[in-house]
């Protein structure tokens, strides 16, 4: 292909190749790649080199300087000779022979037979430079010859470079065309590429402005959803319910999401039945309250089953109700009530079922701790421990100068520790069987009702808290359904105690205790067991008049047998020897009196004087004034051993209680400390008397 297009570029004419034809040897296409064809840039086309020998193959080449035309060549330049001149090359032809004509033919094609015609301007000065016709016509031609020569081998050569297979320069252009051919097919697959690109390209851009137009339409669908949002969200929220509320409240555990989701329920129950109360009817009120209304059913059932597990496990024996109250009831308060709201009939069943089990639980729990204090081993105080009986007990003690026994009913001794006792915890059960040590009345009476005390009060907290929907009235209704039984067993507890004693000191004590219980119950705020602690008073009152009324009983059976018998009888408490008769030492029952005032008056430091004891003290002192005074009589001699002796024995009295507090104390120590000075000062003025 190559050797073709030389062969038409070398033509003697030396014309140019056609200009439009591409560099490329492959066919032209058209481009896709803009709204506008652009054509490929042309490449200029290649100009063979046998056009240039063609060109420099002229008539003008061979000629001197001074022998050329001045406006071009002669042998090119076309000569019209005169019809009477004869043909110039004819003349050379007959003049050198054939083969110059044959020569010229053959380098100079141009210059024919057929040219007839002559140049307008024939040159007429010829410089031969001193050669013949001959020689000068031979070395034109010999210098023809050699253009022409070399001419030819420059062509021959420039063919060869072409044609030629050997040739290095015929593979480089073969590469050459190879790789253009490679070019175009990769320019053609990169226009293929780049076509598609366009298509794709005017794809996106399209769908780029469909978005566009679509953002742009949500945009405004957002803003005026966000404007509605704002106008009715308010609305909306009030009368909506989210799932999760719903899927809580009817599938999840009853724990603290539920209770919140609860509320949640609540405040949307009381927003929907406002809306349903008011004068407009909404739709989607009137829609949404039958789901309501099942959601709050579900509910409902919900927290039955829960409560209803709840007080079945109060039911067993192991199980500390106030733990379980704290952890499953008190923290889930707001459940029951809600149940009290939306279905009261079901709240007072519950509430029942509370009360019936708890009840079983205190009363169960308290009658075994009951027999456990049953256990213990009391200090038996009858009639004969009256403070005036003279027991042969006694007397063979006293007799015998052997002490006294360690439960001596008249000294107070370590028994009242128990009022400043700072152990605030009952004993145990098993502690309670396990001790074998004897005790007064006072310790099974202290444990038993401090524990009811402190059972009572927690109950009472936890109704407060748990059934708070409900007025004072109603708790204190539940309170006194639930403790009843329990209240009854400690009453009989105490009746127990103190129906067979005459132990006033173990009965004040217990006084004392019952007050102290009344005061943490005010301290408490728990006045719902204020009828436990008077039916207690009621109880141990009386039988404390009853035990005062014994010792004042064997005071005046003791002051009695003073006039029935002998001083010497009745001092039997100081023995019966001569010296005694006449002795104004103070009386051994004085002693005991004062021990049994001091252990009153010990327990009594915060007691007023609108108690019963201090009535009980003023009968028991008055005994013992008019036993001291029937006493003194048997002293023998004058009047003043006698008032002697009655001071002696007031101002024994007023040591042994000297230690003791209180307005009842201080009452009882201005008495005897007046009745010592007046008889210490008869004594002194009837020993002042002369005798005659």
């Amino acid at each position: 292909m190559w050797l073709d297009r030389l062969s038409s570029q070398s033509t003697p004419a030396g014309n140019p190749p056609p200009q439009n034809r591409s560099y490329s040897p492959a066919p032209r296409r058209p481009s896709h790649l803009a709204p506008g064809s652009v054509a490929r840039p042309v490449f200029s086309a290649r100009s063979s080199s046998l056009t240039s020998v063609s060109k420099a193959n002229t008539s003008t080449s061979s000629l001197s300087g001074t022998s050329r035309i001045p406006n071009g060549s002669a042998l090119r330049q076309q000569i019209t000779p005169p019809a009477d001149v004869e043909d110039p090359l004819a003349v050379l032809e007959s003049i050198v022979g054939s083969q110059f004509h044959d020569s010229v033919k053959t380098v100079h094609p141009a210059i024919s037979e057929d040219a007839t015609d002559r140049p307008g301007r024939l040159v007429t000065d010829v410089n031969f430079n001193g050669l013949s016709l001959h020689a000068f016509a031979q070395a034109a031609h010999d210098m023809e010859l050699a253009d022409s020569t070399r001419d030819q081998r420059s062509r021959t050569k420039t063919v060869e470079e072409y044609s030629t297979p050997d040739d290095r320069e015929k593979d480089k252009f073969e590469d050459l065309h190879r790789s253009i051919i490679a070019c175009d097919d990769v320019l053609k697959s990169v226009e293929i590429s780049l076509t598609s690109f366009q298509k794709d390209l005017g794809l996106v851009s399209a769908e780029i402005e469909t978005l566009q137009n679509r953002s742009t339409a949500l945009n405004t669908k957002l803003e005026n959803r966000k404007v509605v949002e704002k106008l009715l969200g308010p609305a909306v929220e009030e009368v909506s319910i989210s799932p999760a509320v719903v899927r809580t409240i009817s599938e999840g555990p009853i724990d603290e999401s539920w209770l919140k989701s609860l509320h949640e329920l609540e405040k949307r129950s009381r927003a929907i039945d406002s809306k349903m109360d008011g004068p407009i009817t909404i739709r989607a009120v009137t829609d949404i309250k039958p789901l309501l209304n099942n959601l709050i059913n579900k509910a409902i059932e919900r927290i039955r089953d829960y409560l209803v597990a709840q007080i079945k496990a109060l039911r067993s024996t192991s199980i500390n109700a106030q733990i379980l109250q704290q952890q499953s009831f008190l923290r889930f308060k707001d459940l029951y009530g809600f149940l009290a709201k939306h279905h009261r009939r079901l709240a007072e069943e519950i509430s029942q079922a509370y009360i019936n089990t708890m009840r079983w639980y205190y009363l169960n729990h308290f009658t075994r701790y009951r027999q456990a204090l049953d256990k213990i081993t009391l200090y038996t105080v009858d009639k004969q421990d009256a403070i005036g009986n003279d027991s042969p007990m006694q007397r063979n003690s006293i007799a015998t100068k052997q002490p006294q026994r360690a439960h001596d009913v008249i000294n107070i001794g370590r028994r009242r520790d128990i009022l400043k006792a700072s152990d605030s915890s009952a004993i145990s059960s098993y502690l309670a069987e396990e001790d074998k040590s004897l005790h007064h009345i006072e310790v099974p009476f202290r444990n038993f009702n401090l524990a009811l005390i402190d059972n009572a009060s927690a109950e009472y907290s936890f109704l407060t808290e748990f059934f708070h929907a409900g007025s004072f009235h109603h708790v204190s209704r539940i309170f006194a359904e639930i403790f009843e039984p329990t209240f009854a067993l400690g009453q009989s507890m105490i009746k127990d105690l103190i129906e067979n004693t005459y132990d006033c000191l173990g009965l004040l004590l217990c006084v004392r205790l019952n007050q102290h219980s009344a005061f943490e119950l005010q301290r408490r705020k728990v006045p719902v067991a204020d009828g436990y602690i008077n039916g207690a008073n009621m109880l141990l009152w009386p039988r404390f008049q009853v035990a005062m009324d014994l010792h004042c009983e064997s005071i005046r059976r003791l002051a009695s047998t003073v006039a029935s018998r002998s001083a010497t009888s009745a001092l039997s408490f100081t023995g019966t020897s001569d010296s005694a008769k006449q002795s104004t030492a103070p009386h051994q029952f004085t002693q005991r009196f004062g021990q049994f005032l001091h252990g009153i008056l010990a327990v009594s430091y915060e007691a007023g004087d609108d108690e019963p004891v201090s009535n009980s003290l003023r009968r028991l002192r008055g005994e013992y004034e008019a036993f001291l005074v029937k006493a003194s009589k048997g002293v023998g001699g004058d009047g003043r051993k006698r008032e002697r002796f009655l001071s002696n024995n007031y101002a024994l009295v007023l040591t042994i209680i000297a230690d003791t507090e209180g307005k009842l104390a201080q009452e009882q120590k201005s008495h005897f400390e007046e009745l010592r000075n007046l008889n210490g000062d008869v004594a002194i003025g009837v020993s002042s008397i002369p005798r005659h």
